[in-house]
């Protein structure tokens, strides 16, 4: 992070000058070299991209292990997160908030988004009659499929009800917030593969809203004012047609409640989510 952030910002914002009549591109005294040697990389600069109107890309990071927290305190500016429950949600969004904080870092420009997973209607048990079709896709399969994908390890070459040893617990690799969910949530030292099915709910349902959109907005009203998180990442439940019935019924209400945006309110991302301009790194 060292490394890009400093070469992102090798280029001062008033650099280029496009001078035809001169020839000239850039101003080479707004540009400078980057020398970075660290205890395992090494690189050298200027970058040969001039800095972007956003200062730099957003930084956005999913990650809720204990490594990725911690890497998200230090760095992130646009946090993914599951947090189950609205009470858990808020007590780790205080705690990620603080340790921004405590890495000299103004936490209201980090923001945390939560994954939210809604079947919504017209009425209620129209809701609930999607949910019901909806349960009876997942299979094991699928399911232990998106598993080996996720942690970067063959679900398939141990049976449904092996243990994992603690050489392959330590030894997961990608999404370990999903390894390191399941220990937690479980209890259990040694899980086998069937555990990690049923705990982690990967390829499944779980437990997302559902009902009509006013229902959903409320939920999501409920997350955002608690505050448990900053926003949302709305997953499919199916496509084509999940994304849809949310723009279609739940954004109007979130907009009528004055919770969406009608309009984009700047050119970028960075200017959309409310982040300001960073400062220039070196």
């Amino acid at each position: 992070m060292e490394i890009v952030l400093g070469h992102w910002s090798t280029w001062d914002e008033d650099a280029i000058v496009l001078d035809k009549a001169r020839g000239l591109f850039a101003d080479s005294s707004k540009v400078r070299r980057l020398d970075y040697v660290g205890q395992h990389y090494r690189s050298r600069g200027p970058f040969t991209v001039p800095r972007s109107k956003q200062g730099h890309p957003v930084v956005i990071q999913a990650g809720q292990s204990e490594r990725g927290q911690r890497f998200a305190a230090r760095w992130g500016e646009l946090i993914f997160a599951g947090y189950g429950s609205l009470e858990n949600g808020r007590e780790q969004y205080a705690e990620l908030k603080d340790a921004a904080a405590s890495n000299g870092r103004d936490p209201d420009q980090m923001k945390i988004t939560t994954i939210a997973m809604p079947v919504v209607a017209t009425t209620h048990a129209e809701a609930i009659e999607k949910k019901a079709v909806l349960d009876e896709l997942p299979n094991e399969v699928d399911q232990l499929s998106l598993l080996s994908e996720a942690l970067n390890f063959d679900f398939s070459s141990k049976e449904m009800d092996e243990p994992f040893s603690d050489e392959e617990l330590d030894g997961l690799q990608g999404m370990r917030a999903i390894r390191d969910g399941v220990l937690r949530k479980s209890g259990i030292k040694n899980p086998t593969v069937r555990d990690f099915v049923n705990v982690s709910g990967r390829g499944r349902f779980g437990d997302g809203w559902v009902g009509s959109a006013v229902e959903i907005a409320d939920q999501l009203e409920a997350w955002f004012t608690a505050p448990a998180c900053d926003g949302f990442v709305i997953a499919p439940t199916h496509q084509p047609g999940a994304f849809e019935d949310f723009v279609d019924l739940v954004v109007p209400e979130l907009q009528r409640r004055g919770l969406f945006r009608e309009e984009y309110t700047g050119a970028t991302l960075r200017e959309n989510l409310g982040l300001r301009i960073p400062n220039r790194v070196g």
